[in-house]
């Protein structure tokens, strides 16, 4: 619900701060006072469009901020949350700021919106009812909603949904598979072709890893035999090795160390290096005798080497990269199907065709029994509405083919007037009447609204007497389950509210200015007096407003 609204610099509002209530509010004032400023500012808050003549005169720009309580709304948080807007919990801000040049911004909880996201917020949290644009009735998906939600057919819409998107589906494929048989059937012979040589290549990263490496070995293999060998010749070997030169020179010096204590330290540094070469020789005579020199497996991972790079050039890709190749010519090649696809998904399809129509029509069923049931319903309600004759119809109309909400269109139709025939909600032209039906509507369906917030405007227009009383009767009675805010002129209507606010207009060093007090008790006799009586307010008339609000009461 609407618990706070704060208006600065709008149109002839200097500041305001409004703190909301729950149930009935009336908003009274007389002629000209600005009594829809304040239905101005909250659809501006709702995403419509403004402009500069929005902003006070003199004034930089002019601000609105509307503070909703979103506890009981979790499609509207689970929203907020898709679009990365939430903000504190239970709680959702929304601001708009037009300049004196017409440019606006928009904010959802302190964070930058479009118009676009304003609406579809606005759409869950209040309806304007009156001659103002932002009214869900009027949508087609609302009255289609309207009508199952009365009759409690979410869930069955919901499967008629679903059971229509998957025949749907099928249909698509199957259109799909037909228009494009020959071209299906080349491109999965050529799938399947590929999917064959890529598995008879038996291909895998590690192996391919480990076969170049064994390759490179044995590529050098004579090479590296070579050096071994050599290896082996110069540090043992050989008459003038390098292990027999070191041995001599360490004999030779051992003989001279007692002569020369100094040649110790370089004789233990001769030894170890001897040690440390002889280590090598154990070491190189190991590597030679494991060393492979096979030509045949050489020649066989030439082959196999080969094999590899040529088949990746074909699909001109790195080596490493033919196992994700054969993924997905094998995920495409499913993604066809085989050649009796074709016939079982159209049988397929047939049977979800069928799901979908023996689902829509029992639907179709429930609607036209509610339909007739909420039809007498608003169209009773609109008899006491100052619309006597007039007619409310819910009109079901035929689709062709269906669609995914059914095999019917919803249309909410009225005849304000007896003789004329019904024709579409959204067509009639009556400020007044359109509020009245839509006033109707909304206490036929009070346990429906999707939204907790109903403002209504004119509701009171061209009635008057006990219609007026029994206007004022519905709006006491739809504020039990909303929030309900009513611009009135009617005393009739404002005596039922449970709170009411009254609009005035003062001018000051020659500038306008806007009002909104809440009134109390005495305020409120003072105020109905003054809607009873006009200018001179009697005692008589005093009295008259005290027992018209003690009898609402």
């Amino acid at each position: 619900m609407l618990t706070f609204l704060t208006l600065r610099d709008f149109v002839i509002v200097s500041s305001l701060e409004l703190d909301f209530s729950t149930g009935f509010t009336a908003l009274t004032g007389e002629t000209g006072a600005g009594k829809s400023i304040l239905i101005d500012a909250l659809s501006l808050a709702l995403g419509e469009r403004g402009d500069s003549n929005m902003v006070r005169t003199g004034c930089e720009r002019a601000e609105i901020t509307a503070e909703f309580d979103i506890a009981q709304l979790g499609d509207l948080q689970h929203w907020l949350r898709e679009q990365e807007l939430d903000g504190e919990e239970d709680s959702c801000l929304l601001r708009r700021v037009i300049d004196a040049k017409g440019r606006s911004r928009s904010f959802i909880n302190g964070r930058s919106a479009t118009l676009q996201q304003l609406r579809e917020a606005g759409e869950y949290l209040l309806d304007i009812h009156g001659q103002h644009a932002h009214q869900s009735l009027l949508r087609p998906d609302a009255q289609r909603q309207l009508l199952d939600g009365y009759a409690g057919l979410q869930a069955d819409a919901t499967q008629v949904a679903q059971l229509y998107q998957t025949w749907q589906a099928l249909q698509r494929r199957r259109i799909l598979l037909t228009e494009n048989a020959a071209a299906v059937t080349a491109e999965r012979e050529l799938l399947q072709f590929q999917q064959r040589e890529l598995q008879d290549l038996a291909f895998d990263v590690s192996g391919w890893e480990a076969l170049q490496s064994d390759y490179t070995r044995l590529s050098h293999a004579v090479s590296l035999q070579e050096t071994a060998e050599f290896g082996l010749e110069t540090l043992s070997e050989a008459d003038a090795s390098c292990l027999a030169q070191l041995s001599a020179l360490s004999s030779r010096m051992r003989e001279h160390v007692a002569h020369d204590a100094r040649l110790g330290d370089i004789l233990q540094l001769l030894d170890s290096a001897q040690t440390e070469l002889q280590e090598a020789v154990y070491a190189l005579r190991t590597y030679q005798q494991r060393l492979e020199t096979d030509p045949q497996q050489l020649h066989e991972q030439a082959q196999r080497i080969e094999s590899v790079i040529d088949t990746a050039r074909k699909y001109r890709v790195a080596p490493v990269q033919l196992d994700e190749v054969l993924q997905r010519v094998t995920a495409r090649l499913a993604e066809l199907g085989s050649d009796g696809d074709l016939t079982a998904l159209a049988a397929q399809e047939q049977v979800a065709q069928q799901d979908y129509l023996t689902a829509a029509r029992a639907l179709s069923q429930q609607r036209q029994a509610t339909a007739v049931i909420l039809s007498e319903d608003i169209t009773a309600t609109m008899q006491t509405l100052a619309m006597q004759g007039g007619r409310f119809q819910v009109a079901l109309i035929p689709l062709d083919e269906g669609n995914a909400h059914g095999l019917e269109t919803v249309e909410l139709q009225v005849a304000a007037n007896p003789g004329i025939p019904p024709r579409s909600l959204a067509k009639v032209a009556s400020g007044g009447e359109l509020s009245r039906i839509s006033l109707a509507i909304q206490v036929a369906t009070s346990q429906l609204a999707s939204v907790p917030t109903l403002i209504f405007d004119e509701v009171d227009s061209g009635i008057g007497g006990r219609v007026a009383e029994i206007v004022g009767q519905r709006l006491k009675q739809l504020g039990k389950h909303y929030q309900v805010l009513c611009v009135t002129h009617l005393p009739q209507v404002a005596a039922m509210a449970d709170q009411q606010w009254q609009v005035s207009k003062s001018v000051e060093s020659n500038q306008t200015y806007s009002h909104i007090t809440s009134l109390t008790a005495p305020q409120r006799v003072e105020e109905i007096a003054r809607m009873l009586g006009g200018a001179t307010i009697t005692d008589t008339t005093r009295q008259h407003a005290a027992e018209m609000l003690s009898m609402a009461a």
